[in-house]
């Protein structure tokens, strides 16, 4: 029983395996990283931060992660060009995240997290991420 009166963390999404779900996290900007990071882990999460898209795909282990959360625009290797990359790659489902302060484009059938965002939202995308995963393994989400 806590007596400090902070509810203690839940999270009810895992992976197939009925594990934390494992997460990819890619953001060139310190300080979201940092707090996108913190905020996962409050959730129960086991994070892997990248600042590079370069960085993420040499932390890439085929099927060591549930999700993939990047942001659009990074240096050199664009988010989108290292979620094609990544997915086809992978044997395993793997969901993905664009996170990004830009508006979805119309027609876009990608899952898109606008930046800033709250945790509830995070979570809520998340949970639509591991969903897609795990229904159609392999396929990427063409964020455009």
């Amino acid at each position: 029983m806590q007596t400090d009166g902070a509810a203690p963390a839940t999270n009810e999404l895992t992976n197939e395996d009925g594990e934390r779900l494992r997460i990819l996290l890619v953001e060139d900007d310190p300080q979201t990283l940092a707090t996108t990071a913190e905020m996962l882990d409050l959730l129960g999460h086991f994070v892997a931060p990248a600042s590079t898209a370069e960085v993420a795909r040499a932390r890439f282990l085929d099927g060591a992660f549930d999700v993939l959360i990047t942001d659009i625009d990074l240096p050199g290797l664009s988010g989108v060009e290292l979620a094609e990359e990544i997915v086809k790659k992978s044997s395993a489902p793997l969901g993905v995240i664009f996170a990004t302060g830009k508006p979805r484009p119309a027609g876009s059938n990608a899952l898109w997290l606008q930046k800033p965002y709250l945790v509830e939202e995070l979570q809520a995308a998340l949970a639509k991420a591991a969903a897609h995963a795990w229904r159609r393994s392999g396929q990427a989400c063409d964020p455009a």
